[in-house]
């Protein structure tokens, strides 16, 4: 294929021990900048009377709906909790009330294809011993100032499920990403743990098969990083965030990518998708 493995054996040694792994400079500044312009317009030609989707890790049971699930395949617009007042209008411009765009951004539009389907992000799964990875889900991620919504401790093998787990997530800093406004946070060598719930989807609707477990917030450590870095999550890494309070913006591109062989999707999952994503490569 042409594509070298990029990560050196201390970095996967770090990646196994803590979990997750920090790749500076990952995306370019150019890369940055044209992301974050295709998203204003995007946000730009989205018409928000059409509808009023709101995302909440708090409450997903709640607000998960046809839009929700078809958003698998398509660039979808999910609003933020605090966005609305009393009588259900947006409170602030609509660029300054979305939570996320989901789910497929990595398939549709261009741009964002063009970076999630790079060698780059192709020779890190087979740093990490991919087969036949695929993108499974992409999300734009806003954390708006002021009422940029919390992100509760969470596992990604708890919402894209494969037997066994491969999920790994990648998180791409838009914007610097600081205690102030919002950066992630991760209990280093929790993943060693193995999954603790999973999130099922059946014909009521979504569901979680236990309760959130109980954390000690002074086993997580922030995850600062300037724009353009990019995070690596192991699938069964414990992570959160914060609420923005602050007055600026954390942006960020998120990707989590499978293995298809060897491992089987589990139809109980959330995304039932009608056409199976085309893998990053065949090893």
């Amino acid at each position: 294929m042409g594509i070298a493995r990029n990560l050196s054996p201390s970095q996967l040694q770090s990646f196994q021990t803590q979990g997750f792994l920090v790749l500076e400079s990952f995306a370019s500044h150019e890369e940055v900048v044209a992301m974050r312009t295709r998203m204003d317009q995007l946000l730009h030609d989205f018409d928000c009377s059409s509808t009023a989707s709101i995302f909440s890790t708090k409450n997903q049971q709640r607000t998960s709906d046809d839009y929700f699930y078809d958003s698998v395949e398509k660039i979808s617009f999910f609003f933020e909790e605090k966005a609305f007042d009393g009588d259900g209008n947006l409170k602030q411009p609509k660029e300054l009330s979305i939570n996320k765009v989901g789910h497929a951004l990595h398939e549709i539009d261009p741009v964002f294809k063009r970076v999630s389907s790079s060698d780059k992000v192709s020779s890190l799964f087979i740093s990490l011993d991919y087969k036949r990875p695929v993108i499974i889900q992409s999300m734009y991620i806003f954390k708006q100032p002021g009422i940029g919504g919390e992100v509760v401790p969470h596992q990604d093998n708890s919402f894209l499920y494969t037997e066994p787990t491969t999920c790994t997530g990648l998180w791409l800093a838009l914007e610097d990403a600081t205690i102030i406004n919002g950066c992630l946070w991760a209990i280093p060598g929790s993943h060693k743990n193995g999954l603790l719930r999973r999130f099922l989807r059946n014909e009521e609707g979504v569901h979680f098969d236990r309760p959130l477990p109980s954390y000690d917030q002074k086993d997580f450590v922030p995850i600062e990083v300037k724009a353009g870095s990019l995070v690596v999550i192991h699938g069964d890494l414990i992570h959160q965030s914060f609420e923005n309070q602050s007055s600026k913006s954390r942006h960020a591109y998120s990707l989590h990518v499978i293995d298809t062989v060897g491992c089987e999707w589990s139809p109980d999952n959330w995304i039932r998708r009608k056409v199976d994503p085309k893998p990053l490569y065949v090893s």
